[in-house]
């Protein structure tokens, strides 16, 4: 498949971005690889580069709802940054299946580097109204409980359905009430 089809549409509006990894490979499920993308959300958010309404990361990709001046640009340097990040890891910690795995299934025309993490493309959707926020946010936050991984949205460990309920998560997020 080419490049994403799907554009940014204007600057300061909050978008519903999906960012899924190379042929959907469950990297996430290894904690630490997890904590290099909660740091960078946390990063965003504190900078004040992004403002992270919610987020849910599962085993193969990131839910996140959020507003950005320049959301094209600061999820391109975030990729970019994880990526690095996360090929540091496996190389120095393993497994080593993943980075075989990476090399594998790099598209052809990135011949700059030797791995690829994240498929290309952000996927933004505009969230327009009140009900279509309310509608991602349900959508993000259950979607560990249409999995089958939790029965409560708020017990799964990395989302922003914690911080909805009342309970600290790992990403501090800005409410849209």
């Amino acid at each position: 498949m080419g490049r994403s089809r799907y554009r940014v549409v204007g600057d300061g509006k909050c978008y519903f971005i999906t960012s899924s990894t190379i042929h959907w490979l469950p990297l996430f499920a290894v904690p630490a690889l997890a904590q290099i993308v909660i740091d960078s959300l946390n990063f965003l958010q504190q900078e004040k580069r992004m403002a992270i309404h919610a987020w849910a990361l599962m085993e193969t990709h990131l839910h996140l709802v959020a507003t950005c001046r320049d959301m094209s640009g600061e999820m391109r340097k975030a990729k970019s940054y994880t990526a690095r990040r996360i090929v540091d890891c496996l190389t120095k910690n393993g497994p080593d299946f993943f980075l075989k795995q990476l090399r594998f299934y790099k598209k052809r025309h990135k011949d700059r580097q030797e791995y690829q993490v994240w498929q290309e493309g952000i996927h933004p959707k505009a969230i327009l109204d009140d009900g279509a926020f309310r509608r991602t946010m349900e959508y993000v936050h259950y979607n560990p409980m249409k999995r089958g991984y939790v029965d409560r949205a708020e017990d799964w460990r990395y989302s922003s359905a914690r911080d909805y309920a009342g309970v600290s998560g790992l990403v501090r997020i800005e409410k849209i009430a």
